[in-house]
């Protein structure tokens, strides 16, 4: 494991990673982001992590015949590059067993809602649909399951009467950039015991 070296999974305009990039720039995470890696080639994120001089590597997920191909490429990346942890930022794919078990509770992900409510896509108009008055975002290991693995952190945002799921993602979004760089650094700075289903903080 390269100590405290995070490479980040994206798919689209990158604004969590941007926020890690910041984190990691100031010195408040405690570690370097050594690679991005996306499934789009035109996502808006390579181009956040190229003007931070972060190395790139574009993985065209529909340039492969099966999922299982993809991942085992994707394994092959993280493997020679040995992260500390392995960032999902808004990430479209599930990640496979095969690379779940070779990184255990190295993965962590960033999810627009409180969960275990309203997990999978759009999550906030999910949210909105059914009528809650707080929604969120939650910070959470991964597993195989979808937005289902152990929770590290989680944000409560007010929902307004006339919030759209424009302005109530914006709104959720100012929280993301929030706990998910101080769940990276309590990560690193391994302060995070998983027992069971619960995460503790140590002190």
């Amino acid at each position: 494991m390269n100590e405290n070296t995070i490479v980040v999974l994206v798919s689209g305009r990158g604004t969590n990673l941007q926020a890690l990039i910041d984190a990691t720039q100031s010195g408040y995470i405690p570690g370097r982001i050594s690679l991005v890696i996306s499934d789009t080639p035109g996502a808006y994120a390579l181009v956040r992590a190229q003007k931070a001089s972060i190395p790139t590597v574009v993985l065209d997920y529909h340039s492969f015949s099966e999922k299982k191909e993809y991942e085992s490429k994707l394994l092959e990346i993280l493997e020679k590059e040995h992260p500390a942890v392995i960032c999902l930022a808004g990430y479209m794919r599930i990640i496979g067993k095969m690379i779940l078990t070779r990184f255990p509770q190295q993965i962590l992900n960033i999810h627009p809602s409180l969960l275990p409510a309203f997990p999978g896509l759009d999550a906030q108009k999910q949210a909105l649909e059914y009528g809650v008055k707080i929604s969120g975002c939650t910070v959470h290991f991964v597993n195989e399951g979808m937005d289902t693995g152990p929770i590290i952190l989680q944000a409560a945002v007010a929902v307004k009467d006339f919030d759209t799921v424009e302005t109530l993602s914006e709104s959720i979004l100012q929280y993301e950039h929030k706990i998910y760089p101080e769940a990276v650094k309590l990560f690193l700075e391994q302060k995070l015991q998983i027992i069971g289903r619960t995460v503790k903080i140590k002190e």
